[in-house]
């Protein structure tokens, strides 16, 4: 099996490699910093499984999880987070990840947790999985429809208001997206209106509260 590791701390996806090359079958062919560079590795080597955090700058591992099962179907993506989000579990299931993971568990659960969705079935954590089966967290609920402000986010809106709050400029904003500073303004005048935020200030309050960068 093929797998690519996205993490942005190098010490984590040498942990992780370490753990997924003990199984003889299994090869990690590509690792990535960030979201975007996820997208573009799986692009390449068009891996049976990802392991991916979900908090990395630039792109976060729900949106690079989002563009991955469109450039490569066959990808199964296991989802790293340190949160037992309710929010966070359902937007990753929603982009198309398999599994959930939290990264505390790593160590332990790491390998039965990509066997079981490179076989096309749900993982999560125990401790998420109690959680589910105690009725603490429901599944049957679309985070990206629920009438909540994030659900009203388009992909890319949601792209650039993690830029954003990273303290990137509309200029950086655009360069990095590969569109047009205007467009980046466009955006960002729709993602206040859609979230009714009045600063930058309040909209890396926002980016904060969601998980979406790391403080």
């Amino acid at each position: 099996m093929q797998i690519l590791i996205a993490d942005d701390h190098s010490v984590v996806r040498r942990g992780l490699r370490a753990v997924l090359e003990s199984h003889k079958n299994w090869r990690v062919c590509a690792e990535a910093a960030n979201g975007i560079e996820a997208v573009e590795m799986a692009k390449r080597c068009k891996p049976d499984a990802a392991v991916m955090d979900i908090t990395m700058s630039e792109l976060n591992g729900v949106e690079a999880t989002r563009r991955i099962r469109k450039i490569s179907p066959q990808t199964e993506v296991l989802i790293l987070s340190m949160h037992d989000s309710e929010l966070l579990l359902r937007q990753g299931l929603d982009a198309g990840a398999r599994g959930y993971m939290l990264k505390d568990d790593a160590d332990k659960n790491l390998l039965a947790a990509v066997e079981t969705i490179s076989k096309r079935e749900r993982y999560f954590s125990p401790k998420i999985a109690q959680a589910i089966h105690q009725g603490k967290i429901r599944l049957n609920e679309n985070s990206e429809g629920d009438g909540k402000p994030w659900g009203r986010l388009t992909p890319r809106e949601r792209e650039i208001i993690q830029l954003l709050a990273e303290g990137k400029s509309n200029k950086e904003t655009a360069a990095i997206l590969n569109i047009s500073t205007k467009t980046v303004e466009t955006h960002r005048a729709h993602i206040m209106l859609k979230l009714d935020l009045h600063s930058v200030t309040d909209l890396v309050h926002y980016a904060i509260r969601n998980h979406l960068v790391k403080h």
